[in-house]
């Protein structure tokens, strides 16, 4: 198969010709139809997961045709059109016991754990536990976009942040998680203020639902927030996975308000300052939301269905593997706008 391929962390990302993958005792092997090109794909390169194993195919995700069926599996066959959350549960621990197969204990991760979909081919453990059949209106391509954003927004708003209509929330970075985030906090009915330091981004923000913009190069987003809302946000979020951004999505809470961690924290932004004493007086609640389980994605694809959720709008640009290889280097630098999708092998 054709893949894209890096032998060192931060070191040159190539496309080679590869071994095909072959179906685990209860997996499947896709033929990939799309992979989306992701920041936290960027972070594995430059060396932030300690999982990746060199050399690495990166990608993490993805939607495609079930090409291989590995003994043990039962409820997918040839030919079925599936996409797959970026974290996989193994379907056996405590953790996925109880439903949480997001923070599974051993967990699989295409693209991290295991080899990636930057490539013809993708190996999938756990396909009984974590596969998700596609519906036929739903786009590989917008399929892709959903595995690590779209879900993880999803679930960070309506299970975590368990948002209601009328209230007020605040999102810190509008690359493809805020954007996500944005579109999914406006269909329930809350007021959204979107905060970045691109005016391009704002406005696109501002096009898929954001009530108000914030530019934070231009104004204190923490007073300007409490400000719009009369007294701060009920839910906040950092999309974006920064030291400032996960203070300020904290600092800008009213009262019993909820903060969810979105953005990987990793290198330099891994040991974040939390203001503790806002957190105790305010009674603030602070969590996080690491993506979003197999059996939890019918609620969502229903409201893609109807129309309600529109994930497709945020796809920016399709490009073809070897521009992603390119591009992947470049992830940290935030150009472009919406969700960059491979579609061309």
């Amino acid at each position: 198969m054709k893949a894209a391929l890096y032998t060192e962390f931060n070191g040159p990302i190539t496309i080679e010709n590869l071994l095909d993958p072959v179906p685990v005792y209860g997996g499947v092997v896709l033929k990939v139809e799309a992979t989306g090109l992701c920041r936290s794909d960027w972070h594995g390169w430059v060396g932030h997961d300690t999982d990746i194993l060199l050399p690495h195919v990166p990608g993490h995700e993805l939607a495609g045709i079930v090409s291989a069926v590995g003994k043990g599996t039962k409820k997918f066959k040839v030919g079925d059109r599936v996409t797959v959350p970026f974290v996989g549960g193994c379907g056996k621990c405590a953790q996925c016991a109880s439903g949480n197969q997001q923070v599974c204990d051993n967990q699989f991760q295409p693209g991290f754990t295991h080899w990636g979909s930057f490539a013809e081919y993708v190996g999938i453990h756990y396909a009984d536990t974590n596969l998700v059949h596609l519906p036929s209106n739903v786009s590989f391509e917008t399929a892709a976009s959903l595995g690590c954003r779209f879900i993880t927004s999803y679930r960070a708003v309506v299970h975590q942040g368990q948002v209601q209509a009328d209230q007020w929330v605040a999102i810190y970075g509008c690359g493809g998680v805020g954007l996500s985030a944005i579109m999914i906090a406006k269909s329930k009915g809350a007021q959204v203020i979107a905060i970045d330091i691109n005016d391009e981004a704002l406005a696109f923000a501002e096009s898929i639902g954001a009530d108000f913009l914030i530019n934070s190069k231009e104004q204190d987003p923490v007073e300007a927030v409490k400000e719009i809302s009369n007294g701060g946000a009920h839910l906040s979020m950092d999309a974006l996975g920064n030291k400032i951004t996960c203070y300020n999505s904290i600092a800008n809470l009213r009262k019993r308000g909820k903060h969810v961690q979105v953005g990987l924290m990793a290198g330099d932004d891994y040991d974040p300052k939390v203001p503790m004493h806002l957190v105790l007086a305010n009674e603030l609640e602070i969590l996080g939301s690491h993506g979003m389980q197999a059996h939890a994605y019918p609620e969502m694809m229903n409201l893609i269905k109807s129309g309600e959720l529109e994930p497709e709008r945020l796809i920016g640009e399709l490009i073809s593997l070897e521009e992603g290889a390119a591009l992947l280097p470049e992830m940290n630098k935030f150009k472009g706008i919406g969700v960059r999708v491979i579609n061309k092998f």
